[in-house]
């Protein structure tokens, strides 16, 4: 099929009103994919405006008639997983089999919110008088923004669209300037499945003003977020404003905490497929490896040979584990955090440069660390890159604090066989989402959100639905 890669506002394909241009560059080259339209201010305002005036018949419609057009998107998706997935892994640089696995998930999203739409359930309440009624009633918030990341960009833009589709909400979507042919993609799927003009609108361009723009608008009554705790915190100031509903997904710094009773061969296998999955560029990518003391040594001896024979390069090829880094600022940034740590003693046991042979691209070495303490930025920042710190640790006191001493709550992995420690484990993470011995702990049909500094409100899930919902009471008196 042939694709548009434009901005999409008011059910036509569109040029930003500048005639600005935006060039999506391969992380794995360096090279030019395409040129798209690049937008500012008055582009996202065309768009709200367009969401604004299509909001009450597309709110109007049933759940099961919203719901018939995403599941014709998850249809559409699982018949051209193959080619959406090349576009994904050129542009965001992830090996191609990750790109199909989350275009599948993609699929999944639009498959279960259609279903999930038909149960936005209200509920009526006995009332104290005889002569009352009362009814609880949920109905959609209005106009949405999505603003998404681009490590994720088919998951990160399905989730958010399905769900606020779903809800009957009408979207102005912003994905990442530096992945926006997935989202195009996606928006294309989208009008061959035959979403009304102005539903949905597809903005790329400048993220301040775009941003700023939601926020400023009466008509957009909610700004769906993912990305960093600093543009986070913008918006969150920003939304005083016009008092505008927020849901931020800002990121990790998830702890695996590694108990001595463990299959520690199982364990590497699993630690290694996760934590470099994306190059390490996943929001609850496991980050700080505290294995206790007495399996340390050994589980470091583990890990290490499964991370040397990790296969980097461009993530279009097949035999490629590892792809590049987003860009070079991030390539850098890792770089830095590594040689900051060495400079104060950690023992680098494998990695810790750019990989020999790969001049273009932003690449750099699967990476273990061993020796990591607190006081190093590499243990309290996130890295989002291929290092894995191990820390060890004596108890489980000691342990838990260690975990929780941190700005972050997205994520926490618990990996013991012991009944007693997983639950004291588990209930004394402060994070938004624990996996107890395993590696996924989120799902299309569970909720995704995080505590403290990782955002507030949630994605997938009931709950993900919920967030677009607006909640009415109805009294009836005197009857």
């Amino acid at each position: 099929m042939s694709y548009v890669y434009r901005q999409y506002i008011d059910g036509a394909w569109v040029d930003a009103a500048s005639g600005g241009t935006w060039d999506v560059v391969n992380p794995a080259t360096e090279e030019v994919i395409r040129t798209v339209p690049f937008g500012g201010t008055e582009d996202c305002r065309s768009a709200i405006e367009a969401a604004s005036r299509a909001f009450p018949e597309w709110s109007r419609k049933t759940a099961y008639e919203r719901g018939e057009t995403l599941r014709k998107t998850a249809d559409l998706i699982r018949g051209r997983v193959d080619a959406l997935a090349s576009t994904s892994t050129l542009e965001c640089g992830k090996p191609l089999n990750q790109a199909k696995g989350e275009w599948q998930v993609a699929a999944d999203l639009f498959e279960w919110f259609a279903e999930e739409g038909k149960r936005a359930y209200g509920r009526t309440i006995p009332g104290r008088q005889a002569s009352r009624r009362m009814m609880v009633l949920r109905q959609p918030l209005g106009v949405v923004g999505v603003i998404t990341a681009w490590n994720f960009p088919a998951y990160n833009t399905a989730r958010a669209w399905a769900a606020a589709l779903a809800a009957g909400c009408t979207v102005v979507a912003r994905p990442s300037e530096l992945t926006p042919l997935t989202a195009m993609e996606l928006m294309n799927v989208l009008v061959e499945a035959g979403i009304p003009s102005g539903v949905l609108n597809l903005i790329n361009g400048e993220p301040e003003p775009m941003g700023q723009a939601m926020l400023d608008h009466p008509a957009v009554r909610k700004i769906s977020f993912t990305g960093s705790v600093r543009v986070g915190k913008i918006l969150l100031d920003g939304a005083s404003r016009t008092m505008t509903r927020l849901s931020l997904e800002l990121g990790g710094n998830a702890p695996v905490l590694v108990f001595p009773d463990v299959d520690l061969e199982t364990l590497a296998k699993g630690s290694v497929a996760t934590k470099y999955r994306n190059n390490g560029q996943v929001c609850i990518a496991p980050q700080r490896f505290f294995v206790h003391r007495k399996v340390s040594d050994a589980f470091a001896d583990r890990v290490v040979p499964r991370v040397k024979a990790l296969r980097v390069g461009e993530g279009i090829l097949p035999d490629t584990q590892v792809g590049p880094l987003i860009n070079a600022r991030q390539r850098d940034r890792v770089e830095a955090l590594v040689a900051d740590a060495r400079r104060q003693g950690v023992a680098v046991l494998t990695g810790g440069e750019r990989p020999p042979g790969l001049a273009r691209g932003y690449f750099y070495e699967p990476t273990v660390l061993a020796d990591v303490t607190p006081a190093m930025p590499i243990y309290g920042e996130e890295i989002f890159g291929p290092v894995l710190p191990i820390i060890p640790f004596e108890d489980v006191d000691e342990v838990l604090a260690l975990a929780n001493a941190t700005r972050y709550g997205l994520a926490a992995y618990v990996f013991t066989n012991d009944l007693k420690t997983a639950i004291r484990a588990y209930e004394g993470l402060e994070f938004g989402m624990v996996g107890v011995n395993e590696w996924a702990p989120g799902a299309t049909e569970a909720p995704f959100g995080g505590w403290k500094e990782s955002g507030q409100g949630h994605e997938c899930g009931p709950e993900g639905l919920s967030d677009y919902l607006e909640t009415k009471l109805v009294s009836i008196g005197s009857l």
